[in-house]
């Protein structure tokens, strides 16, 4: 689909009145919104790539004109860029730099940083010199999916020539950094010589195998020379580039196989991390569209998909190549003793080591090469092909698979434009391995900060109530991917919104068996796994065990008792799936089942029988998991909490407990040795703290302030 101008006159006019207000000039006012309009593209920038800059002039401390430019800053994406995104750097210190021969990239970035006029600003782009030393006022630089499928062509040059003329400039392939802003400099004085000659202006620049620039004196023109040159692009290309980046995994073709093939795949990468004594995770984002599909069950996959990234820029988030797994066999339905699929998971297993291999093999031949000591990253893959599937990004948390999944979508759409136009030729391996393995590179991954859960995938039933909404909270802030299960969808949707876009939300009846799986199969399309359940659902009634109806006994223990059964059944098959590897040498990832017991197990109440008798159910399900899993090293433990406001202890009932004990209702919250009220947050706390307990299981941690009668003897 060709790029649409959405350039407004208005829409910046209005951009520039809201900054000037703020003291922000109109130079960077509308470099703000025209590095927007270009970074809300996918098709031309995803994820923090491309820059932007804009050269102009601001008074210093003491009052005097300065030349600076402001470029884009590390670590600001620029779809949501904001002016302080775009740093200021002084121009004239910069430009100063070209009459060397050679710069350091650590002199590169000190320079850069010394000149901010901002000295508490990000780092300027690794691609700051490049524009400084570009004449013109407003430089903008893309990774157009449509220009890359030309410029990761083996005759490249001669396609752009001829669309192009000498309207742009065409740069080999260097590596960013000063030795690019030199070549690309040169180049664009030599063109100008030229272009006094032929009389045409330059418009662009095209740095082959990496990306396009364009430039102009004001930003509507340097924006408007990029869409121009990226649809020019767009419409020599045989195969049009679609580019929607739409979150299909709901269209992933579902059978009882897959997902067990999911599980398995996912515990085969967590247990990379085991083996390290690390307890990280990882999480899967599906994808399914028509490009996918049509690159998965193409007859060349695997050579085609090996070639490489579309641009170096982007072997940070994918690695340079994906691991392409075998298709599940067919007609498993009758494969009554698994023979097939064992095979198959065996196959993938394989696979896996085979890839690791391949990676330390390349880590280590480019290494000696670079004469430098360089540590090694891990050896696993960021995407997953699966013929007749699809395709999986994966990420430490969700937000970084949906990244990666994003940037492999554009990779295949490259791919496919390419090879529909002649055949597609990206960068060496060696040029790969230099910009995966670059200083300035690294940098950026040494500043990702770790949360106790991330990558973790838990899930919350009864999410709905204030105790369930309070325990997904809480694992949410510290980094877990959360799965929000109420019979109430509209209440389990709030919680999942507290706890941030990727959550999942599924309404599910937990007494109905068959919901509860799919639940569990919607959980691991979303996510490729599970580590935690927290079994928290349930209901009281109150009533004289001798008076009761049979029914109301019946549906206690059908949602206090079964329900969890059912929950935990699920959660043991998943937790099974991704240890099934049949290599012994392999840890056990396992898992982890926290059922919400209540003290009614221990210390039962009066008129509270049918509720009692399930929970008491409840803490020996907790035991027998305990129990038979153990080996597994799958966790079973349980919390015994008291008088938390919720719905099972909502204001009415308070109030009638609080008459029936003639105490007051504040009285009676806090009647316990602390003499303090037990909260939701308190109940969430203690849930974690359990799951943070690696070696413990069978437990029951009390959370009732101190309850003598409940105390576990």
């Amino acid at each position: 689909m060709a790029c649409i101008d959405l350039w407004s006159d208005k829409q910046a006019a209005k951009i520039v009145e809201q900054y000037c207000s703020e003291s922000i000039n109109e130079d960077l006012s509308l470099r703000t919104y025209s590095a927007r309009l270009l970074g809300q593209d996918p098709e031309l920038v995803l994820h923090g790539g491309g820059n932007t800059s804009v050269k102009s002039q601001v008074k210093d401390l003491v009052g005097v004109d300065t030349s600076v430019m402001f470029i884009k800053g590390s670590g600001w994406d620029l779809a949501t860029i904001e002016p302080a995104g775009h740093p200021g750097v002084r121009l004239e210190p910069l430009r100063r730099l070209k009459s060397l021969k050679a710069l350091s990239d650590e002199a590169m970035v000190a320079t850069q940083r010394i000149n901010l006029i901002n000295p508490n600003s990000p780092n300027p782009s690794v691609e700051a010199l490049l524009h400084a030393f570009l004449p013109h006022k407003f430089v903008d630089h893309t990774h157009s999916v449509a220009l890359l499928a030309l410029a990761d062509q083996e005759n490249a040059e001669e396609i752009c020539r001829e669309i192009y003329g000498n309207k742009v400039i065409i740069i080999p392939y260097v590596m960013p950094g000063f030795q690019l802003a030199l070549e690309a400099s040169n180049a664009y004085e030599k063109a100008i010589r030229n272009t006094n000659i032929i009389d045409s202006e330059i418009e662009g620049m095209i740095l082959l195998k990496h990306g396009i620039f364009s430039f102009g004196e004001t930003a509507k023109e340097s924006y408007k020379r990029m869409i121009k040159l990226v649809n020019q692009a767009e419409r020599v290309l045989p195969r049009k580039i679609s580019l929607s980046l739409c979150k299909s995994s709901h269209r992933v073709k579902s059978t009882k196989n897959l997902y067990q093939a999911i599980a398995y795949l996912r515990g085969l990468l967590c247990k990379e991390d085991c083996r390290q004594s690390t307890d990280n995770r990882w999480v899967f984002d599906i994808r399914v569209n028509k490009d996918i599909l049509d690159l998965v069950n193409s007859s060349n996959l695997k050579e085609l998909s090996q070639r490489g990234v579309v641009t170096p820029d982007h072997v940070i988030r994918t690695k340079a190549k994906p691991w392409v797994v075998d298709k599940l066999p067919d007609r498993l339905e009758n494969d009554q003793d698994n023979l097939s699929m064992n095979k198959w998971l065996s196959t993938a297993q394989k696979s896996l080591e085979e890839y690791k291999k391949e990676y330390i093999n390349y880590f280590t031949r480019y290494n000696i090469d670079t004469g430098e000591q360089k540590k090694q990253l891990d050896p696993l893959p960021r995407l997953i092909l699966f013929p007749g599937v699809g395709m999986i990004g994966i990420g430490r948390t969700k937000k970084s698979a949906q990244v990666t999944a994003d940037i492999g979508e554009a990779w295949v759409a490259t791919i496919l434009a390419a090879e529909a136009l002649g055949a597609y030729k990206p960068v060496t391996e060696k040029e790969t391995f230099e910009m995966e393995y670059w200083s300035l590179e690294q940098a950026k991954l040494g500043k990702m900060k770790k949360l106790k859960f991330d990558g973790q995938v838990v899930m919350i039933t009864g999410a709905g109530g204030a105790i369930g909404a309070a325990i997904a909270k809480e694992f949410s802030s510290l980094g877990a991917e959360i799965i929000a299960i109420d019979k109430n969808i509209n209440a389990a949707q709030k919680t999942a919104e507290a706890c941030g876009s990727n959550s999942l939300v599924i309404g599910c009846d937990l007494t109905n068996r068959e919901e509860v799986r799919k639940a569990f199969e919607d959980t691991l399309v979303h996510f490729g796994g599970l580590d935690i359940v927290i079994s928290n659902a349930g209901a009281a009634s109150s009533g004289r065990i001798a008076d009761l109806d049979d029914s109301i006994l019946k549906r206690s223990i059908e949602l206090n008792l079964m329900s969890h059964q059912y929950v935990a059944k699920q959660a043991v098959q998943i937790f099974k799936a991704q240890d099934k590897a049949n290599n012994s040498n392999l840890v056990q990832i396992g898992g982890q089942i926290l059922f919400n017991i209540s003290k009614q197990a221990l210390n039962p109440g009066q008129n509270f029988g049918a509720y009692g008798i399930a929970k008491a159910g409840l803490l020996a399900l907790m035991k027998q998991y305990a129990l038979e899993e153990g080996q597994a090293k799958i966790r079973s433990n349980g919390i015994n909490a008291d008088r938390i406001r919720s719905g099972l202890l909502n204001d009415e009932m308070i109030a009638s407990r609080a008459h029936a004990r003639g105490v007051s209702q504040d009285e009676y919250m806090s009647g316990n040795l602390l003499n303090s009220e037990v909260k939701a947050i308190d109940v969430a706390k203690a849930f974690v703290a359990l799951a943070s307990m690696d070696k413990t299981t069978g437990a029951l941690l009390t959370v009732d302030g101190g309850n003598v009668s409940a105390m576990v003897r």
